[in-house]
């Protein structure tokens, strides 16, 4: 959804005759996965800044390479220092700075948070045509569709019932993007069956007591594990190693669609290679 400033200058773009809206050419972001979808269909110097949570290994795919871009820790003040003629938000992004840049009249741009692969595709390409990189966009989108072919398993193949288990327990339902990626990817999400609806925690317990065929685990942070990160090592976890086996899901896999799916899709597409020759 974009805001009235940008509407308007989207709308002209429709009318018979009507001139092109100039290519915007300094960007901000101010979420995450707005970072990666930025990072990818924008120009390299189209880009003004990104989220200092694009540096983060733990959580952004883009950790590595955001080094070499600008970032914000999303204050107004550093948005405006920046001069951009264009900021992505969402509706996480801080109320303080998005009330800054309205009352500034820096055009901005907000959206949601896609929970289908359909709708993260078509936010790909809004963002593509917004910034004025319609081929970019088709680019990151085609590379998207390849991947999710790539990952399907064969017609038939009897799926794996599976969660996806992060820190603390915390588990995607049905109804999220997760959930969708896991069905593609040939899993049955069974977040439900342990009282889960769309997200939440899932207790050590309940894996125990009933564990799917896959745990989708996330990995501890570097250094000392945090007491949320303490139940992804748990020794329980191990005792019932051969009722349920255990693969890598990285965190940062867990929010973010875009082009974050390209890395989505060959994690799962590897869980299930895994599980399927260790049976």
């Amino acid at each position: 959804m974009l805001t009235r400033r940008t509407a308007v200058g989207g709308l002209a773009l429709g009318l018979a005759g009507a001139a092109p809206a100039p290519r915007p050419q300094r960007v901000v972001s101010l979420n995450p996965c707005l970072d990666v979808i930025l990072f990818h269909v924008a120009a390299r110097d189209q880009i003004a800044a990104l989220t200092h949570y694009a540096r983060d290994a733990q959580a952004s795919t883009l950790a590595q390479a955001a080094r070499a871009v600008p970032i914000t820790y999303e204050t107004a003040e550093e948005v405006v220092a920046l001069r951009p003629d264009l900021v992505l938000m969402s509706e996480h992004s801080a109320p303080a700075t998005r009330q800054a840049l309205a009352r500034l009249r820096i055009p901005t741009a907000m959206f949601d948070v896609p929970q289908t692969v359909a709708a993260s595709l078509a936010q790909i390409r809004q963002i593509a045509r917004l910034i004025g990189q319609p081929a970019r966009g088709a680019a990151v989108v085609a590379k998207i569709e390849a991947a999710l072919a790539a990952a399907a398993p064969p017609p038939g193949a009897p799926k794996l019932t599976a969660i996806v288990y992060q820190p603390n327990g915390f588990a995607a339902g049905a109804g999220t993007l997760t959930d969708e990626m896991l069905r593609l990817t040939g899993f049955e999400n069974v977040a439900a069956r342990y009282g889960l609806g769309r997200w939440g925690n899932i207790g050590l317990e309940q894996i125990v007591a009933d564990p799917p065929q896959v745990l989708l685990a996330g990995q501890p942070a570097p250094g000392a594990p945090t007491w949320a990160d303490r139940v992804l090592s748990h020794p329980a976890l191990n005792r019932i190693a051969g009722r349920m086996q255990r693969e890598v899901f990285p965190q940062r896999l867990l929010y973010c669609g875009g082009p974050v799916l390209i890395e989505t899709a060959a994690a799962l597409a590897t869980a299930r290679r895994n599980v399927l020759r260790a049976a």
